[in-house]
């Protein structure tokens, strides 16, 4: 009897063992040391093969039709398109855009991170459901509702026109519907570390004496300070191509609510196709460098 309840222990135990690492030789050793034969090398290649075939359709071919489209009557007259007094103007209202954005929403992200992440009262998960809102409505419907509220028909546009107060069909619109396709992203990308971290830290600084703004410098912000800028980054280069919302709230006014995305649009339903492949090279240029940015942020995060 003795006997066999040692059995049944020991093959419990090893049962235990198995659910931890496999059967403590092999399974273990596949994660840390995987099999180098010819079936998971094919396997590799054509894992390899297909992932580079789908990034050059995708992403490599468009941007090189872009940039050889932009160039394809010459130096000059690439300049003069993009050098446009309409280009400038959409490249202006884009940048004010992409900034008022970025700043708003890391305000907001900052302060949203921090109240639910640090501090526990009833009805969190409905602030955290609710900021999550752009990411799940179409920005074209956004704007709708910009248009519905701000507008001379929205419920409070007779306050806005007897203040001569112009929201929609002007650059405020278009700031706004930019804020809110961007509105989750700083905020995504500080949630989690800020709750990982917890409050401990900042509870025994605050219990000597420190103030609120010294904790936040010296203790808060060194752990979230690469999830900012990630955010940051994020935010931006989301702001940048905003196309939808942007579109409905603008009124497609040249020089003066156009950004750079609505401008190729009106360039190319023009058939000028040369001008609106060299106002879209900027747009890659300027997600190139955003992109080395991330990249960079990324690498030292590690």
């Amino acid at each position: 009897m003795k006997q066999k309840e040692d059995r049944m222990a020991k093959k419990a135990q090893r049962s235990y063992e198995q659910d931890i690492s496999g059967d403590g030789i092999h399974s273990l050793q596949k994660v840390i040391e995987p099999h180098q034969n010819e079936g998971s090398r094919l396997v590799k290649a054509i894992c390899i093969g297909i992932s580079v075939l789908f990034l050059g359709i995708m992403l490599v071919l468009p941007l090189i039709v872009v940039l050889t489209n932009a160039l394809r009557e010459g130096w000059e007259i690439y300049k003069e398109n993009i050098f446009d007094t309409y280009v400038i103007k959409a490249f202006w209202l884009t940048l004010a855009a992409m900034v008022c954005a970025v700043i708003v929403n890391t305000v907001f992200g900052i302060v949203a991170s921090y109240l639910l992440s640090k501090f526990y009262f009833r009805g969190r998960q409905v602030i955290a459901a609710l900021i999550d809102i752009p990411f799940s409505i179409s920005p074209v419907i956004a704007g709708l509702i910009f248009i519905l509220t701000f507008g001379n028909v929205g419920w409070m546009g007779d306050f806005f026109k007897s203040h001569a107060i112009k929201i929609v069909f002007a650059v405020p619109g278009v700031i706004l519907a930019t804020i809110f396709v961007t509105f989750p992203f700083v905020f995504r990308e500080l949630f989690p570390v800020m709750n990982v971290q917890g409050k401990e830290e900042e509870e025994a600084a605050a219990l000597m004496g420190a103030g609120g703004i010294t904790i936040f410098r010296r203790i808060t912000f060194p752990h979230i300070r690469w999830a900012l800028l990630y955010g940051i980054i994020l935010c931006a280069a989301r702001a940048m191509g905003e196309f939808g919302a942007v579109s409905v709230v603008s009124g497609h006014l040249r020089g003066k609510t156009n950004t750079l995305p609505l401008h190729v649009e009106i360039l190319y339903n023009e058939f000028n196709t040369t001008a609106a492949f060299a106002v879209s090279s900027i747009l890659v240029i300027m997600a190139i460098g955003i992109l080395l940015i991330k990249n960079i942020v990324e690498w030292k995060r590690k």
